[in-house]
């Protein structure tokens, strides 16, 4: 089988690099071409086109952006058609996959998406566009498989991935001593995208002149250069920053601030207590506001449908109110124990659909029997 799979986030990168690995197992022979990141080529993919070339945060970046993204889409369209997949896999990056699907289904190629947009959150007419266009429908939160049927759409709940790459991490390390020299850490996960970074993380950073106690580390995003960092972060003293070792960071923090998105939910996962930090363009958080429906930006919150872990939004995300929140993790017996409690909680339901990179393979390999 010819497999051409498209992600362009960081997350993606790693979903679909242990998706790359279930299915060859279950085909050695399969070729597989993507857009992606280093996880994926490593995985054994042919990469094509990098994330960190595709990531537009925002409205106004999207449109400041829009001859490279309209470029980008065109040489996606003749490269799948060079290829001849037998199936086009597509995950989450909907502004971007959604046009392909709608293109690759003309063309008569079987369009698998695996980690559904988040439809339900806003642009909810896009399930329309999904219906028509993508034939199978894969999804690792557990109420988007009710938000579809509510549609009249089947898709399959697989599980979610992260559970199973984080119990593996921590199984393995979790001997391991601390790299910072016993220091308490606080990890600052301030996401991938340098316009986001930009927004919230001298804000994160400024909180570490106020607690001199704590060390804390930045996780930098794969494929961003040093230098990028090095002039946010040379004023702070006891600050540091690791590259590709997120989850080793996370091991051995006693708290972390995070912007929204997937990282928020591997924190939870990690069972470190944290704060949900965001903070965007002023143009696009406010169209961006009077679109979306959802209650909270959080996943944790979203999946326990209340508020587990505190968001920071925009003009909320001051030092002050970080400062306040933090003492509150790291001083609070009975607010560690709530956070604790309800992290337990959020790992059981995640984990109901089992392995998810291997359901996702073996219903894609079925389905294209």
């Amino acid at each position: 089988m010819n497999y051409y799979i498209i992600s362009g986030e960081a997350s993606g990168d790693l979903h679909g690099s242990n998706l790359i690995k279930e299915l060859r197992k279950i085909d050695t022979e399969i070729n597989i071409r993507c857009w992606g990141g280093d996880l994926m080529q490593q995985s054994g993919a042919t990469l094509v086109k990098h994330y960190r070339n595709l990531a537009f945060m925002g409205f106004t970046e999207v449109i400041k952006n829009l001859p490279t993204i309209l470029k980008n889409i065109s040489f996606c369209k003749k490269d799948i058609t060079a290829f001849n997949p037998d199936a086009l896999i597509l995950i989450d990056y909907p502004g971007f996959n959604l046009r392909i699907a709608k293109w690759a289904k003309k063309q008569g190629i079987k369009v698998i998406y695996y980690i559904s947009p988040q439809v339900w959150a806003w642009k909810e007419n896009r399930v329309h566009q999904i219906k028509k266009n993508v034939d199978k429908m894969l999804v690792i939160l557990p109420f988007e498989k009710a938000f579809y049927q509510k549609w009249n759409y089947h898709a399959e709940y697989v599980g979610h991935p992260l559970v199973e790459v984080i119990n593996h991490f921590i199984e393995n390390n979790k001997h391991n001593k601390n790299p910072w020299e016993q220091k308490k850490v606080i990890a600052l996960l301030p996401g991938s995208r340098k316009q986001e970074i930009l927004k919230k993380l001298p804000i994160m950073l400024s909180v570490s002149k106020h607690l001199p106690d704590y060390h804390f580390v930045v996780a930098k995003a794969p494929g961003l250069e040093e230098s990028f960092y090095d002039e946010i972060m040379s004023p702070y003293l006891n600050v540091s920053m690791v590259t590709n070792r997120t989850y080793e960071l996370l091991l051995h923090s006693q708290a972390a601030l995070v912007t929204s998105g997937t990282a928020t939910l591997e924190t939870a996962l990690f069972g470190v207590p944290e704060i949900i930090c965001y903070k965007g363009n002023n143009i696009s958080y406010q169209i961006a506001k009077s679109l979306i429906k959802i209650k909270f930006i959080g996943l944790v919150n979203l999946i326990m449908g209340r508020e587990v872990v505190k968001e920071l939004i925009q003009h909320e995300l001051t030092l002050q109110n970080i400062l306040a929140e933090l003492n509150l993790i790291l001083n609070d017996t009975a607010k560690q124990q709530k956070i604790k409690s309800d992290y337990t909680e959020l790992k059981q339901i995640l984990s109901e659909g089992g392995n998810a990179s291997k359901n996702a393979a073996a219903i894609i390999v079925d389905f294209l029997k």
